[in-house]
């Protein structure tokens, strides 16, 4: 690599990397960076790739050169990278923020991702953000640490990697159910046999799938090999899943039940739900609308709905925070309490779709202990999905997509299959 200097900066929850991020998008870089100035900068993240994904849904085109006419919408998360970095290589800047460039790829995204930045770090000078040092993009030999919004440590800064587990850091009983109702069927879902394309691209091929209650479930598959299309078809928002065998809470999708139906049974949450949020709601506001089905809360709440949330923030010791907005959360706090809002009425199923990705390795250690938490003490059946092997995360089964020139094939570890 020639001597251009490719800057790491390690960021944790309390860090003010967007401000940042801003700061040296309009020319005004920090005294450590003042390289930078009179630059011209651009942005790879997931933040910029949902701006683009805003503006297909409203006018029909991303702006992105995709091929063979695809939307983004259909890409996976690997494709859609893929696709912003190709856009950033025909007009390239003179430096590049990558805010946390590995999330959601599988390690094969990863490898080629990095020899795509290899190449461009040749001529465009790298600023990479991440949460993990195991993320560090090996050519970039500046270091420092963003702490709230100063960089410290420059230019050799060493992350201490903690190799400490938490210890139940969650000492009070999880709180109740809203009420004592259950399903009425003790298979939550049901796939069988399930065949899925996209404009005659196979994604899925005869896909068998049963998760029970209170099982907890690892899904795990490479970038493109089906897995959002799984959990789509699931929570409800895949028309797709009309016309296959998909069973869903003792019923075959399509047979008269409507979204709400399906909504009302499952707890759900990815980082993209609060990634584009811009409303302004408490935080104890914004635990209580996951007994509403709704991201933030519109409506007066009861004093049993405020009771119940304010046990729950109890448990997570986030109790004095209750009246604090939303939006002024840490990134590892907005996760924990998302992950409870989904948690809240105590669903028969919970689907938690990446929500480990950006964070650090101490606020992945507490969020995995709280998943692990309502698994041991709830009837609620998990869906976990993630390209990062969670240390303590210890999931009963696990659901990898194998794919193939037919769609991907499944295979399942676990107690019962001897693996």
């Amino acid at each position: 690599m020639p001597g251009l200097p490719h800057t790491a900066i390690y960021t944790d929850n309390e860090s003010r990397k967007d401000e940042l991020a801003r700061n040296l998008l309009d020319g005004r870089p920090p005294d450590q960076l003042s390289f930078l100035q009179g630059c011209s900068g651009a942005l790879f993240s997931n933040s910029r790739i949902n701006v683009f994904l805003e503006e297909e849904a409203r006018h029909d085109r991303s702006g992105l050169s995709l091929e063979d006419g695809r939307k983004l919408a259909t890409f996976s998360s690997g494709e859609r990278k893929k696709a912003l970095l190709a856009c950033l290589f025909e007009n390239p800047p003179e430096f590049l923020i990558l805010d946390n460039p590995f999330d959601n790829l599988d390690r094969q995204f990863q490898r080629e991702l990095k020899k795509d930045l290899a190449r461009l770090g040749q001529h465009v000078i790298l600023i990479q953000f991440l949460s993990r040092k195991e993320d560090l993009l090996p050519w970039v030999k500046n270091s420092a640490y963003l702490s709230g919004h100063k960089l410290v440590g420059f230019p050799e800064f060493i992350p201490e990697v903690s190799r400490e587990k938490i210890q139940q850091p969650f000492s009070k009983t999880l709180p109740p159910a809203p009420d004592t109702e259950d399903t009425t069927s003790e298979i939550l879902v049901d796939f069988r046999q399930v065949n899925l394309s996209y404009e005659g691209r196979p994604i899925l091929d005869r896909v068998v799938w049963r998760v029970k209650q209170g099982e907890f479930w690892e899904l795990r598959g490479p970038n493109g090999s089906g897995k959002t299309s799984m959990i789509t078809m699931i929570a409800g928002d895949n028309p797709k899943a009309y016309g296959q065998p998909v069973y869903l809470f003792g019923n075959r999708r399509g047979t008269g039940e409507s979204i709400w139906d399906i909504k009302e049974r499952i707890g759900y949450f990815t980082p993209a739900m609060t990634d584009r949020f811009r409303g302004y709601h408490k935080t104890l506001h914004m635990l209580i609308s996951g007994l509403t089905d709704s991201v933030g809360l519109y409506i007066r709440p009861t004093d049993r709905q405020e009771q119940l949330a304010r046990e729950w923030l109890r448990l997570l010791r986030m109790e004095d925070l209750a009246e604090l907005a939303f939006n002024e959360l840490t990134e590892g706090q907005k996760r924990l309490l998302m992950c409870a809002r989904a948690m809240i009425k105590h669903p028969p199923l919970l689907i938690l779709d990446e929500p480990t990705a950006g964070l650090d390795e101490a606020s992945a250690l507490l969020l995995v202990s709280l998943v692990r938490k309502i698994a041991h003490e709830s009837r609620t059946a998990i869906i976990f999905v993630s390209h990062r092997e969670e240390p303590g995360l210890k999931a009963d089964y696990i659901l990898e997509l194998m794919p193939g020139d037919n769609g991907s094939r499944t295979r399942v570890y676990g107690p019962e299959t001897g693996t």
